[in-house]
């Protein structure tokens, strides 16, 4: 069965929006397994000094499952099952190995929002798009 990945940033609320109702018309349409990521920063050492490891991956989990919540009522509403998944790294090579992970074969971002960092440094997606394999997979909403 086809897998999408369906990246979650929670500083995009439309994009994540705009993704979730995207796969959702896939899964309508094609049978696919859907699986949600949201990637938490990797946090430095001046930050990460005041906090246990376990702590610090509690808060981070913590955080993932917020940022997860929106896109996840959504689909529950719809009744299309998924897995989610918290991560931590960059975010542009954490989503590239997570659809490597999961044996995604297409990545869902949503409509893009334009910004300033998106026009000078390119897209999530496009970064994305940059680490793959252009013969595996398709990222949609770049």
């Amino acid at each position: 069965m086809r897998q999408i990945l369906i990246p979650i940033d929670e500083g995009e609320p439309a994009r994540t929006r705009s993704a979730v109702a995207q796969a959702i018309r896939i899964y309508r349409s094609e049978p696919v397994q859907l699986r949600l990521v949201n990637v938490q920063p990797q946090l430095n050492g001046h930050v990460a000094m005041y906090f246990g490891v376990e702590e610090l991956r509690r808060l981070q989990q913590e955080a993932g499952r917020d940022a997860l919540a929106t896109a996840q009522d959504m689909l529950d509403d719809a009744g299309i099952p998924y897995a989610s998944t918290v991560l931590t790294g960059r975010s542009a090579e954490v989503i590239a190995e997570a659809a490597r992970r999961f044996c995604c074969d297409r990545i869902v971002f949503g409509e893009p929002e334009a910004s300033l960092a998106g026009r000078m440094f390119g897209s999530l997606a496009e970064q994305v798009r940059q680490l793959l394999p252009t013969h595996w997979y398709q990222v949609l909403g770049s």
